[in-house]
Order: C-alpha cells, then sequence, then structure tokens
C-alpha cells in the first residue's frame, strides 16, 4: 500500500523558506518505511552551493547507516532535483524518486540534463512526479514573489 512522505517534505521546504532559502524538502525512507532523514535546503546557511535539500538527506541517511548505497531507500523531494541532485540519486541507488513541482529551469530529471537517460548513468531510479504539485509550486511562487 503507497503511503506519501511529501507531507514532510512539504515541511521542510516551509522551514527552508522562514530561514530565507528556496523552499524545497526533502525526505528519504527506508525500505520498510521509517523516516531516516528530513530537510531543506541550507547553501545559504551552509556557505555551501551543494547543500540542496536531497544531498542534505542523502548524507544524512548514509552517515545514519553507515554506508554510501541506498538501495531500496525512497526518496520525496518537492522540487524536481538538479543535475547534481539527480546524479547523486544515481550513485547512491535509489529505489525512488517521488518529486511535485517540475523544473523547467533547472531540472535534472525531467527537464535539463534528464540525467537518468545518458548512458553513463549506473543506475535509473523509478520515478513519479506531481505528488502535491500544486502546494510546492505555490511555496516556490510566494518565495519568489517576496524577493521580487
Amino acid at each position: 500500500m503507497f503511503r506519501s512522505f511529501m507531507h514532510i517534505a512539504l515541511a521542510q521546504a516551509r522551514a527552508a523558506a522562514k530561514r530565507g532559502e528556496v523552499p524545497v524538502g526533502a525526505v528519504l525512507v527506508s525500505p520498510d518505511g521509517k523516516v531516516l532523514a528530513a530537510d531543506g535546503n541550507r547553501t545559504r546557511a551552509a556557505n555551501d552551493p551543494t547543500a540542496h535539500a536531497e544531498i542534505n538527506v542523502i548524507r544524512a541517511a548514509c552517515d545514519m547507516l553507515g554506508q554510501e548505497r541506498l538501495a531500496g531507500h525512497d526518496l520525496y523531494v518537492t522540487l524536481e532535483p538538479c543535475a547534481m541532485c539527480a546524479a547523486a540519486i544515481a550513485n547512491a541507488r535509489i529505489r525512488r524518486l517521488y518529486y511535485g513541482a517540475s523544473d523547467p529551469k533547472s531540472g535534472g530529471v525531467e527537464f535539463g540534463a534528464r540525467v537518468f537517460e545518458h548512458p553513463q548513468t549506473h543506475h535509473k531510479p523509478e520515478i513519479l512526479s506531481g505528488i502535491a504539485q500544486q502546494e510546492a509550486e505555490e511555496l516556490l511562487k510566494a518565495f519568489f514573489d517576496k524577493r521580487r
């Protein structure tokens, strides 16, 4: 039976926006349905351009488990991963990627680099998009409207 964890990713995205970060949140879930890590973007707080929500939760889960692979694990993220994050998802061997809003400007899955379509990519997760898409899009739009 499918159980979405996108509500947790959305909560992390809202927390990121309150910190002044682009509101993207992610959750990494174990094969038995336990949340191993949840976080939002922290690029500004960490002064680290790689501190995207996806990277943060992948690092935290790998550290917690003491391994560099997350085979059988699922990742929920509010925005289509960029090329960097898509490559990390492939390298971590994540089983399924669920994401909310598409990202025609910077996406790396459905748009742009389409990382999982490259022959050099060693692993392609199952991909399900459009999960809580409207709410994810509204968070991003409200954040950037305030910046303009």
